[in-house]
């Protein structure tokens, strides 16, 4: 997952559905949070296989680093190898800061 804004860091986050990171976030940029529903179609917290990390809200804080208990969010640069297709994964759910439902459906599918 990749996330970019300004001169920021890219921050990426594998599968993962623990929500430690949702509730340190100040720019609520972490999707879906639980028991929340979204206007733009896109699917709730028990319908998706993990979290997403939307690129034009994330501020990069790095407040959801520490507290995420799988180590689940990287900077881009240290993202380990083996999950490199998770910066697709991402960027299908949301890109340019608004929900994919095409390109999410066709990956989740």
């Amino acid at each position: 997952m990749e996330v970019t804004r300004g001169l920021h860091h890219r921050r990426t986050l594998y599968r993962a559905k623990d929500t430690a990171c949702v509730d340190v976030c100040p720019v609520d940029c972490i999707h879906p949070a639980k028991g929340r529903t979204y206007d733009d179609g896109r699917p709730t917290f028990d319908e998706v296989p993990q979290l997403y990390i939307d690129p034009t809200e994330c501020i990069d804080c790095g407040a959801c680093v520490p507290v995420c208990p799988v180590t689940a969010i990287f900077v881009m640069e240290d993202l380990p190898e083996k999950w490199h297709a998770y910066i697709e994964t991402n960027k299908n759910y949301v890109d340019g800061g608004k929900f994919q439902p095409d390109k999410y459906q066709k990956v989740s599918s």
